[in-house]
């Protein structure tokens, strides 16, 4: 079974049904599965999981599901939250050995611990101690290296210099891409797309939106929600031929994420300047910058 779900959180299977997962009574299995569920934006089922194997006797467990918990938060806007669940999967470990192919190991788990403080320092708008975060980490696994990409073309674009995120995010698509890990190539096409349209120049202007279109009917028909809204922005600030078609599938799918969140993450979501919320309010304009305030992980 733990094959069959590092497919799914890694690999070629992110649609995969995992419900009959959390029966498991392995810890890593469950935490898999945990991370497939939020992957598919049923953030509340997966936080269940998470919040009891946060307890867990194995500190590389624990510390993943405190860290990947907070990278749920992140990702509906709650990043005041995130920060000290990060603070405690990084407390968590005593040791730094790593060997596992998908990071699942206290090498991968501190990475992800520090990643995600660095993503919560932007989300904060602290960009300098963001920075200093990224440069205390050491990947030793494509997920490491992939998500180190994706903050740091995210710290780029926060710093207003989107020439400078898309190295970082090219390297990232390129490590996805090889590994055929589906739901991190197409986030990397995200943020990889998102860096380009900003910058704007002729060419990555279209490279920039054919990537997040492509990715965008890839997320659809995955059902990988927490995708399809950022993307749908996107190309509906860049893309004006379908602008209209883009925000009612934003709406749509940011809707069903946080109709999937637990009450306390959904209502912090909604007041959040990271999340377009003002698009479930007719006639507010959404109240974050789709150029970049969504894409933290």
């Amino acid at each position: 079974m733990e094959e069959e779900l590092r497919r799914a959180a890694f690999g070629d299977s992110p649609e995969l049904d995992v419900w009959p997962a959390l029966a498991s009574s392995s810890a890593r299995v469950r935490w898999l599965a945990a991370v497939v569920l939020g992957g598919q934006g049923h953030y509340a089922a997966a936080a269940t999981v998470l919040d009891a194997l946060r307890h867990d006797p194995d500190p590389v467990i624990a510390s993943l599901s405190l860290s990947t918990r907070a990278s749920h938060l992140r990702q509906i806007g709650a990043h005041r939250l995130a920060r000290p669940l990060d603070g405690a999967a990084l407390a968590r470990l005593t040791t730094a050995a790593g060997g596992d192919p998908d990071g699942i190991d206290a090498a991968g788990a501190r990475t992800d611990a520090l990643l995600g403080l660095a993503a919560d320092s932007l989300g904060a708008g602290r960009l300098g101690e963001a920075r200093r975060l990224l440069a205390r980490i050491e990947t030793d696994s494509w997920r490491s290296d992939v998500r180190r990409g994706w903050v740091t073309a995210e710290v780029e674009l926060a710093s207003g210099q989107a020439h400078a995120a898309v190295a970082p995010a090219e390297r990232a698509y390129g490590v996805a891409t090889s590994r055929k890990a589906l739901r991190h190539e197409l986030k990397s096409a995200l943020v990889l797309g998102t860096s380009l349209v900003v910058w704007g120049t002729p060419d990555g202007l279209n490279r920039g939106v054919e990537l997040v279109e492509c990715e965008l009917n890839h997320s659809a028909a995955k059902g990988l929600h927490p995708l399809i809204w950022p993307s749908a922005l996107v190309l509906a600030g860049h893309a004006p031929t379908v602008g209209a078609v883009a925000i009612n599938r934003a709406t749509e799918a940011l809707s069903c994420v946080l109709r999937r969140a637990d009450p306390v993450s959904r209502q912090v979501a909604l007041d959040s300047p990271w999340v377009p919320s003002g698009l479930l309010r007719s006639g507010e304009p959404p109240n974050a910058d789709p150029q970049a305030n969504f894409l933290t992980d």
